[in-house]
């Protein structure tokens, strides 16, 4: 009965990690009837998926022994197997067994788990750094500190502003940009309502909170498009806070740069020569 318990478990086991490894569904957007994260596009998030599949055949392997010891225990210790119940009380060996190996089983979470907390908050140094804002209109802005500091608002799509290929109520008409393999660090804060900055295949999830900064930090190491939303219940348009993250080439990253330092960085409506005149000071 043993060896066959082990190779039921060991099946189970072989199954969840196969299903694991299967990287199912669009990267970086989710997609229908989909059960498992999306694929990870950056070494935290495959760190989490790690530790997701690790916990669930731990998890399930307590749950398949918790299960056949109460059949057992129904079955050999019920009144009517035995007529005269014993009278034991103690059983030191049962005991001693049933305190260590729930004390390895938490060490054995414990330890990637404080690895994934101190990969997650100790921010590395950063190659580029980006500012979100939770605005109190349910929009996201963006400003790049590094880099001129820019900065422009992003705005959900309506279905006649979409292309075919775009994800209906994630698609936004400004993404955030950004170049592969580099890491960025993401400040985040929010103007008069508390919102979330979420994108799943990146694996971070942070507050935007009015009057605190917050930071986190990515490496993504495909390029593509990458889909979040606020995560934060922050009113009646809280469904329609998408964020679309473009990660793209060095190359591709450099020249958007210098597009959009001339698009951002003007105020929208005033010509640029009539704003130098207005703010230089009055000649005597």
């Amino acid at each position: 009965m043993l060896e066959r318990m082990r190779l039921a478990i060991s099946t189970l086991a072989l199954v969840i990690l196969g299903a694991g490894a299967a990287q199912s569904g669009t990267p970086g957007q989710p997609s229908p009837w989909e059960i498992n994260f999306q694929p990870a596009a950056t070494p935290i998030m495959e760190f989490i998926e790690t530790f997701h599949f690790w916990l669930l055949i731990i998890i399930t392997v307590v749950m398949i022994f918790v299960t056949i010891l109460l059949i057992y225990v129904m079955i050999r210790f019920n009144a009517k197997s035995n007529p005269k119940p014993s009278k034991v009380t103690h059983n030191t060996l049962i005991e001693v067994v049933w305190t260590v190996i729930p004390v390895v089983i938490l060490v054995g979470i414990a330890i990637p788990s404080f690895r994934l907390l101190y990969d997650q908050l100790d921010l590395p140094a950063g190659d580029l750094t980006v500012k979100a804002t939770g605005t109190a209109q349910w929009t996201w802005t963006y400003s790049y500190p590094d880099n001129g500091g820019f900065s422009f608002d992003s705005n959900m799509l309506q279905d006649n502003e979409r292309k075919p290929d775009q994800p209906r109520l994630l698609a936004v008409d400004n993404e955030l940009v950004v170049p592969v393999n580099k890491i960025v660090r993401v400040q985040v804060t929010g103007e008069g309502i508390i919102h979330s900055f979420s994108v799943p295949s990146f694996g971070i999830k942070i507050d935007a909170i009015p009057g605190r900064l917050n930071e986190t930090w990515f490496k993504a190491e495909r390029e593509g498009i990458y889909y979040g939303q606020c995560s934060q219940l922050c009113g009646r348009n809280h469904a329609y806070m998408p964020i679309a993250v473009r990660v793209v080439s060095e190359q591709a990253f450099a020249a958007w740069l210098e597009d959009a330092k001339k698009k951002y960085s003007s105020v929208p409506g005033v010509d640029p020569a009539m704003m130098a005149s207005a703010t230089a000071p009055a000649r005597r």
